[in-house]
């Protein structure tokens, strides 16, 4: 018999429909713990309010191309205990051995009334588990599409993409305010400065990435629905980090998010009802972009400033 919690998106910000899956789960679970006034917080204590990471050819795997270990660090910094699992390409002679240890994460997050986070359960992309089945061997899944589903235990780490990502919510760690925000503080910089793993454009350097495909000559990806997911990516994450600086009293920062992600959100929603094919319109739309790499680089400089 499935042992199922009752579980949905709601209440889950994400003004276009396309924040980062991991981002999405992640707020997803926490607002479903006993932890659920950590929610929108831990979007940006993790880490993840102010990541971005672009391809050169806009392709959209490109906003999950990055060293996923740190999903645990990210939280603990935040202030919530998790385990966390990994089976990565190349890692053939492990991978029964991480799938059944996995199984048993995602059984124990459910019998604490916790859904588990993990990576292609529907789509390629994050969502959360939501329910077991021993006897049947099946998982009940919530993808980032909000159809629920199931799916066999022995298609966990298995499907389109074929690798393992688990991670479950278990407590919150004894830690200082004062520590979580000096720490966050520092995965900010570290990431807005582009220091972080990956060969695609990360941090503020993102944006150029993003404007050379408005301004240049071939229109083709300008115009294209690669360019709508990355905006609608990462304009709500903007919000996540607006939210966060607003609700700790750090004014001067939460102006500038504020302002930054108003601009990615217009920009999405220019991608969605205008026609990109037009000079003018890609025009408009860099412009919001380059005045929110100022803003933006405006709050790294008060952030160096700070550490």
């Amino acid at each position: 018999m499935m042992k199922k919690l009752d579980i949905t998106w709601e209440g889950v910000f994400d003004s276009t429909g396309y924040l980062f899956s991991f981002a999405k789960a992640l707020c997803c679970a926490v607002k479903n713990s006993p932890f659920s006034d950590m929610a929108e917080d831990i979007v940006a204590t993790s880490g993840f309010a102010f990541r971005m990471w672009v391809s050169p050819d806009l392709c959209p795997s490109a906003t999950s191309t990055w060293q996923f270990k740190l999903q645990k660090s990210g939280l603990e910094n935040g202030g919530i205990c998790c385990n966390y699992i990994e089976r990565l390409w190349g890692q053939d002679d492990i991978e029964e051995k991480r799938r059944l240890e996995a199984i048993d994460m995602i059984r124990q997050s459910i019998d604490n009334g916790i859904p588990a986070i993990s990576w292609d359960i529907g789509v390629c992309e994050w969502g959360v588990i939501i329910g077991y089945d021993d006897e049947a061997e099946r998982f009940a899944v919530l993808p980032i599409t909000g159809q629920e589903g199931e799916m066999e235990y022995a298609q966990l780490g298995r499907r389109e993409l074929p690798i393992l990502n688990v991670l479950t919510i278990v407590g919150k760690a004894e830690k200082s305010w004062e520590d979580i925000l000096n720490g966050t503080l520092k995965i900010v910089i570290n990431h807005l400065q582009g220091n972080e793993w990956g060969e695609n454009a990360s941090g503020l350097e993102a944006y150029s990435a993003l404007i050379k495909h408005l301004e240049g000559e071939d229109t083709k990806l300008g115009s294209s629905w690669n360019l709508e997911y990355f905006l609608g990516t990462y304009a709500p994450l903007k919000w996540y980090a607006w939210k966060f600086f607003e609700g700790h009293g750090l004014q001067e920062l939460a102006v500038l998010y504020m302002s930054v992600y108003e601009n990615w959100q217009k920009a999405f929603e220019m991608k969605k009802s205008l026609n990109m094919s037009a000079q003018e319109n890609r025009e408009a739309m860099a412009e919001l972009l380059k005045q929110a790499e100022v803003w933006e680089r405006r709050a790294a400089d008060i952030l160096n400033e700070t550490i």
